[in-house]
């Protein structure tokens, strides 16, 4: 981040920022060990408020995913429009620990996405506010 542009989370305590190497936070539960992305405040198994926040590893595989055709509405907009707008991926990747998380892809093209393949978290520019601030968002990438 550079002292001329701001930069904040599309959703605090979705992710680590800003940090050197920012992490999806995800929250384990301290009885049964369910975790849950994003990160809550008691446990959707056993209901236990005893939930620790963590960070969840960057790498996992691809489960399954689609090509969005439309665009998405607020808040999830990226500042496209119907003239700009580009379809894209969105997926589900299964990290270590058996838990799917839904974030965008960042391949668009079917032929280049197979169910399986490793896909590493990204944090990107996601748009820009009318201050000039950027909003940063996740996404998932194929493992070259």
């Amino acid at each position: 981040m550079t002292s001329a542009t701001q930069q904040r989370p599309i959703a605090d305590g979705l992710f680590t920022w800003p940090a050197g190497s920012p992490a999806l936070l995800g929250s384990r539960c301290q009885t049964c060990d369910k975790v849950a992305f994003p990160a809550q405040g008691s446990c959707t198994a056993c209901c236990s408020t005893d939930v620790k926040v963590e960070e969840l590893p960057a790498r996992g595989k691809l489960w399954t995913y689609t090509i969005q055709r439309f665009m998405p509405k607020s808040p999830y907009n990226s500042g496209e429009t119907q003239e700009t707008f580009k379809p894209y991926g969105v997926g589900y990747v299964e990290l270590p620990g058996a838990l799917c998380v839904e974030g965008r892809l960042t391949e668009s093209d079917p032929e280049k996405l197979k169910i399986g393949m490793d896909m590493d978290v990204i944090f990107y520019p996601y748009r820009n506010e009318a201050d000039g601030t950027e909003v940063i968002s996740f996404a998932f990438q194929p493992v070259a």
